[in-house]
């Protein structure tokens, strides 16, 4: 069974395809593209609305999968934490935290910096000691920092 193209269609291919441009944006009016631009700036203004963490009120810290404290974020404190390998150092700045030493041979949970939003995580996997932060309205709680 031979396929064929029908005329109509040949010619329409045809002109579509064109002489080395973009025959589609032809094919566009003046609304599709006010319509292109209003969805390119919803896009770009709900980003930052939607996919931030909540306020992180408090820091958990893990040993083990063990929750050892919570502490605070409203005080500047250092807390140490025994791991399996040794002393990881946690510090607490208002409205934030950060894992300040480890004795992890690749220093990723150090390298991770300050850690600013609700369900923000540093591992320090060597050590077996996590750095949670948790907060109070929070509306992507099911999600880690994966996802931002």
């Amino acid at each position: 069974m031979k396929h064929s193209v029908p005329d109509g269609l040949r010619e329409l291919l045809a002109q579509a395809v064109g002489a080395g441009h973009a025959p589609w944006r032809t094919l566009l009016k003046p609304g599709d593209w006010a319509l292109l631009l209003a969805a390119g700036v919803l896009v770009a203004t709900s980003y930052p609305l939607l996919w931030r963490g909540g306020t992180a009120d408090r820091a958990i810290v893990k040993r083990d999968g063990q929750v050892v404290t919570e502490l605070a974020l409203n005080v500047a404190r250092k807390y140490e934490v025994i791991g399996a390998i040794g002393t990881t150092l946690i510090e607490v700045q208002p409205g934030r935290a950060r894992v300040l030493s480890d004795p992890g041979p690749r220093q990723y949970c150090v390298l991770q910096g300050w850690l600013t939003r609700a369900n923000a995580v540093a591992i320090c996997a060597p050590n077996h000691v996590t750095l949670q932060l948790a907060g109070r309205g929070g509306r992507n709680e099911a999600y880690d920092t994966l996802n931002y």
